[in-house]
């Protein structure tokens, strides 16, 4: 019997960014290789100063991650320089066979990519476009780009794909896509834009939900939660504050064009729940960092400003959380809103229901493929009375909503959980005993 390790590369995700998301994709893409391989080896391959470990939550406990650190950076002479790693593997394609795996195998991130089974990209969930930049999606695409050269398996993970404007990013994305060996889409718009560069190949689009739902929670220790009233009879709202939207985006002047004031809809928010509806509200950071986008100073901020009118009902989460234990957070909340599209999905991944107040399009995808597009409140298409009345109705029907999402999510987790078992990806289930069988592609 064979009992070759499946070895697993991980691109585009990162467990030391402070985004919370971002963890949450490689945390659920690590636990989907583990349930279907549970002893397979999972590495990250992501930019980064120095290599690393760090702990992941699985069903069956802790794992550790490692990541294999490259470099993006002006100094061509250091030998995990993107470039110069991508310069390396174009100039060993022009060698024999064997003279080829043996100089590239002189180089340590090299060699590691190269006994890898299959190698994998997120792009951080929605970096594989052009929608921040030409620059950004280059950044993500280098990688994938070192994976093709090295005539390594590619897989793109369930991510929004798109939209790309320019020229350029669609001769990249397209090249990209039709060279992987199987592009999976999270959400129809890209489906359809995926389907549309993909020609003749589209054959290789599949659907599939976002890794983050097959993420474990982990509660916290006890002592970090003093002050936050859980099981007190009291409704719990929890209630995501982006950094990001309360300072206007990265050019601070409404880069998302949204028709209703974030910062006064806040406010609204959290005066509606205390004083009308008896509730308490916690705020939930979950982009952390002191500077730019980080939701820890605004989470403060709108509590200095609202608390002497909430009678002592309003809190905020303090301190520094992993995504395993905001999950666990979220999960213990009767309700939530929030901007941050992870931080919805730890809601409504555990059967609470939860108002995705969206600024892109990314939100009502992925809504939409659990049969939950009517939780999604588009700020860009709603004013401040049409958002409100919206977070009326969907906490009214709160009930019913969360029974919804208990039967629908164990389908969607299973489904997560057995997405490297796909026979396209290439990995032999006589490496391991998986947990399920595999599951067939779908259209969304």
């Amino acid at each position: 019997m064979n009992t070759k390790t499946v070895k697993v590369c991980l691109l585009g995700a990162s467990l030391d960014t402070g985004n919370m998301g971002v963890s949450a994709l490689a945390s659920g893409t690590v636990t989907s290789v583990i349930n279907c391989f549970p002893g397979a080896e999972v590495f990250l391959l992501d930019y980064g100063y120095e290599p690393a470990r760090y702990k992941v939550h699985g069903p069956n406990g802790p794992m550790s991650v490692e990541l294999v650190n490259i470099r993006f950076s002006k100094k061509i002479y250091l030998s995990n320089n993107i470039a110069r790693l991508l310069l390396t593997a174009m100039l060993g394609r022009l060698l024999p066979e064997t003279w080829r795996c043996r100089m590239l195998a002189k180089n340590p991130s090299l060699r590691r990519l190269l006994d890898a089974d299959v190698i994998a990209s997120i792009a951080g969930g929605d970096s594989f476009s052009d929608i921040y930049g030409l620059p950004r999606l280059l950044y993500v695409a280098l990688p994938q780009l070192l994976a093709l050269q090295l005539k390594k398996p590619l897989v793109l993970l369930p991510q929004t794909l798109g939209p790309f404007k320019g020229a350029v990013a669609k001769y990249i994305a397209g090249y990209i896509m039709r060279t992987a060996v199987a592009v999976y889409s999270r959400d129809k718009n890209s489906f359809d834009e995926a389907g549309a560069l993909l020609g003749d190949r589209k054959g290789k689009l599949t659907f599939s939900h976002d890794m983050a739902f097959a993420m474990e929670p982990s509660a916290p220790a006890p002592e970090r939660l003093q002050g936050i009233p859980l099981g007190d009879g009291r409704p719990l709202v929890g209630l995501n504050v982006s950094g990001l939207l309360l300072m206007g985006g990265y050019t601070r002047d409404n880069m998302f064009g949204l028709k209703a004031s974030y910062p006064e809809l806040i406010r609204r928010i959290v005066l509606y729940f205390v004083q009308q509806k008896g509730a308490r509200v916690v705020l939930v950071p979950h982009v952390f960092g002191n500077q730019g986008e980080g939701d820890p100073p605004a989470c403060e901020q709108v509590f200095r400003e609202l608390s002497g009118q909430c009678d002592g009902r309003l809190h905020v989460l303090q301190g520094a959380f992993n995504q395993h234990e905001i999950k666990h957070v979220i999960g213990r909340c009767d309700f939530f809103l929030g901007a941050r599209m992870h931080a919805c999905i730890a809601a409504v991944s555990q059967g609470v229901p939860a108002v995705c107040m969206a600024y892109s399009r990314k939100f009502a995808g992925v809504l939409e493929s659990i049969g939950s597009g009517d939780l999604v409140v588009d700020l860009r298409a709603c004013d401040l009375d049409q958002a409100m009345a919206a977070i009326d109705r969907l906490y009214a029907a709160r009930t019913s909503l969360s029974d919804s999402l208990k039967k629908t999510i164990p389908g969607v987790r299973d489904g997560v959980l057995r997405l490297f078992l796909t026979p396209t990806l290439g990995l032999s289930r006589s490496n391991g005993p998986a947990a399920a069988s595999p599951r067939p592609h779908l259209a969304p």
